[in-house]
Order: structure tokens, then sequence, then C-alpha cells
């Protein structure tokens, strides 16, 4: 098969995630000509992890490129659990700051469930707060978990159809698996949801017409587990020797797949241009 008919089959998420950014740069300039209103978004960053600090300067870029204000509160890794509630707490009476986003993972002894809870659940811009996570479930799906969202966002751009679909979810995190699940849910697809703890997870994803994944092993999934005409989404990711491998064995997965998100260049894009998505939508329940 030559390259071409591959390339028919790759979601690319870096020219979805700049259509949604687009998107939010003319909803930003709307607000701002109509209320005098710039969105603002505080990120809070505990500690030294380069990762995390990797993840938060790809937030800020990508709230330049849409109009966004963004500031960037770096906080001590020997902060207290009642400092880092408190400075959340001052960061959800400023007007100006309409997103709160507090990037995880945590140093070990802050609890990120609590300090998740103190974020005002109107500014609560990655979607954890329970009150959001709650009306998810009961299909009020305003403030969300990003990655699933976006994966979401880009079965529209594909017209996918979720209804009646047999939708297995791989890895149950609050992150992406269980908000995953109950957004497919939601659009009456039939989901299961497996783990580290599924038996015999191949008889799942054999049967899966769309395959959402999200565990961080590397290449956990293999072209013999999958069907014919799979549609899948790797949401996973995993650094080895300086390169970035997803949770799918793509080059040959690619083979049996309909549609297939790569990694790098699939899902996360997305993410951030949904984050962005949710700032413009806090700033504008707030005018």
């Amino acid at each position: 098969m030559v390259d071409k008919e591959y390339s028919a089959r790759v979601i690319d998420g870096r020219s979805l995630a700049k259509k949604v950014e687009e998107e939010v740069k003319m909803g930003v300039e709307v607000l701002k000509a109509e209320k005098g209103i710039t969105p603002g978004l505080a990120t809070i960053l505990v500690g030294e992890d380069p990762a995390s600090k990797m993840y938060v300067r790809l937030k800020h870029k990508a709230c330049e490129r849409v109009g966004i204000h963004a500031e960037d509160h770096d906080l001590s890794a020997t902060i207290s659990q009642e400092e880092l509630i408190a400075h959340i707490h001052q960061l959800n009476q400023r007007n100006d700051i309409h997103g709160i986003l507090l990037q995880l993972p945590l140093p070990r002894h802050l609890d990120d469930k609590d300090a998740m809870q103190a974020i005002d659940p109107k500014k609560d811009a990655d979607g954890f707060h329970p009150c959001n996570m709650g009306n998810l479930l009961i299909g009020n799906e305003k403030f969300v978990p990003c990655t699933p969202k976006g994966v979401i966002r880009a079965m529209e751009e594909h017209g996918i159809q979720i209804q009646g679909k047999h939708a297995v979810v791989v890895g149950h995190s609050n992150v992406v698996g269980k908000p995953m699940a109950a957004m497919l849910i939601n659009r009456n697809a039939t989901v299961s949801v497996c783990h580290v703890f599924t038996q015999n997870l191949e008889q799942y994803t054999l049967d899966a017409d769309i395959l959402i994944v999200g565990t961080g092993v590397k290449h956990l999934i293999k072209a013999d587990m999958v069907k014919e005409g799979v549609i899948v989404f790797d949401v996973g990711i995993t650094e080895e020797d300086g390169k970035v491998y997803g949770d799918v064995d793509f080059e040959n997965v690619i083979k049996k797949a309909s549609l297939i998100t790569p990694v790098p260049g699939g899902v996360g894009p997305m993410t951030i241009s949904i984050l962005m998505q949710h700032v413009l939508r806090a700033a504008k329940d707030a005018s």
C-alpha cells in the first residue's frame, strides 16, 4: 500500500487543533470588542518537574496564539496543602482570571483531589472538579476533561458514527478513561472499559469498532489485537531513548485501521485546543 493511502487513514490532530484555535481566536476577539473582556488563564505549577514545565509552556504558547491572557504561578515544591489551597482561593476571587489549571502530578506530600476541589467549578478549565465530573455523568458536558473531549471533537470532524457502535476504552484513569467512557455512553455507544486487571484484553479489542487507548504502555496494542476497519485513538505516550511512542503499534495497526491517530501529532494538540475553548467559555459565562 502506498504512503498516500496510509496518510488518508491518519487523523491529523495538529490541523484539527489549528481549526479549534481559529474558532477560539475569533471568539476572543468578539468578546474583547463587545464586552471589553480578555479571557484569562492561570496555570499553577508546583515544583520543577521538567515534563510539567514543558506542558505548561505549550499551553501558554496556545494562549498567545488565540489572544488569551496567561499567568504562570510557579510554586515551591515544599509548599504546604494549606498554602496551595489558599493560593487557589485567591485566584478564584479574581475577576480577570476565568480559568484555573493545576498542573499534575503534584509533589507526593500534596493531595491533588483536595486541591482540585478547591478550584471554583466555573473556572475549572481542565474539567476535573467533582461537580463537573458529576455533570458529565448526567449528560451535561460543559467543562469536561480536555483529552476525551478532543477525541469526541475529532470524531465529529471525521463524521464517525458513535451511536450503536462498540467502543472499547483501555485505561480507566480519571483524566481519560472514565470521562471518555461517559462521553461515549452519552452518545449511545456500547462501551467496554478495560484496564490493567482485565483478563484476555484482546477479546475486547478485537471486537472494538472504536478503540481508545490511554495506558502509557509502549505498543500495548498490536495488529493482531484489532479487526479490519477499526477506528483507533492513541492517547498514551512513552518516552524512550529520546523518542516518543504511543500505546499502539502504529506502523502495523494502520494496515488494518480505517482511521488512526499518530503519536505525536494526534490527540495531544487537540487537548490543548480544547483547553483554550474552555477558558473562552468560562470568560463568556462570567461576562
